[in-house]
């Protein structure tokens, strides 16, 4: 029952992960987002275009689906294949500690992915900062608020919003490793999502250096 179980929470991770809530939102207006602005699908871009509310719902919504992904979904695929049914989180919550931290894992790295590659958008998505707060909002919330200050401290002094998410990135796993010294498997994952969420703004690493970078409140800002 657990190979199943595994397919079946990647796969629906992946599914709601990829759910382009800034497309969506835009192309309700009349707008494709992708044509507009940096062409990023991210909570940035739909703020910079479409205003503070729909770029906040977006920012939100990115971040709720990997919440869910990775907190809630595993439990409820978990256990409505147990085959001793007890309810939507009871049964999943006897297993071992290690069993539940790979699934909820193995749900994160989906909704990430779904996000950053959406087979909605001929796979091309956003740059997961927002659903990876999510996944870790979830797993890691200290080590999230570690990175949600270094962030902000990023974006003022330097006033870039794609510095401050490269810098976040970068500390997210730091503080987990700091922070949960002994949980391996964690620090592997969230170093490997770090690392992807930085490759995904290589073009804006390559504008940075190049001296091209629009700063915050300019007329062009790169989404997360």
């Amino acid at each position: 029952m657990p190979d199943i179980a595994y397919i079946l929470t990647a796969l629906g991770a992946y599914l709601l992960g990829s759910v382009p809530f800034g497309f969506l939102v835009a192309k309700a207006k009349g707008i494709d987002i992708r044509s507009v602005g940096s062409g990023n699908i991210g909570a940035t871009n739909a703020m910079r275009v479409l205003g503070k509310p729909a770029g906040i719902f977006v920012l939100l919504m990115d971040a709720l689906k990997g919440y869910i992904a990775c907190a809630l979904l595993p439990s409820l695929i978990f256990n409505s294949l147990a085959p001793h049914y007890s309810g939507l989180f009871i049964w999943f919550q006897h297993e071992p500690a290690d069993l539940q931290a790979k699934f909820f894992l193995l749900g994160g790295i989906g909704a990430v992915l779904g996000h950053n590659y959406t087979c909605w958008l001929k796979f091309k998505g956003g740059k997961g900062i927002a659903t990876t707060a999510g996944v870790f909002l979830a797993l890691a919330p200290w080590a999230v608020l570690v990175a949600l200050v270094v962030f902000i401290l990023a974006v003022v002094l330097t006033k870039y919003v794609s510095v401050g998410s490269i810098a976040a990135a970068i500390a997210l796993p730091v503080a987990v490793w700091i922070l949960q010294p002994h949980n391996l498997l964690l620090g592997i994952v969230t170093t490997a999502l770090g690392a992807l969420a930085v490759y995904k703004h290589k073009s804006n690493i390559q504008r940075l250096l190049a001296g091209t970078e629009n700063r915050l409140g300019k007329k062009r800002e790169d989404a997360k």
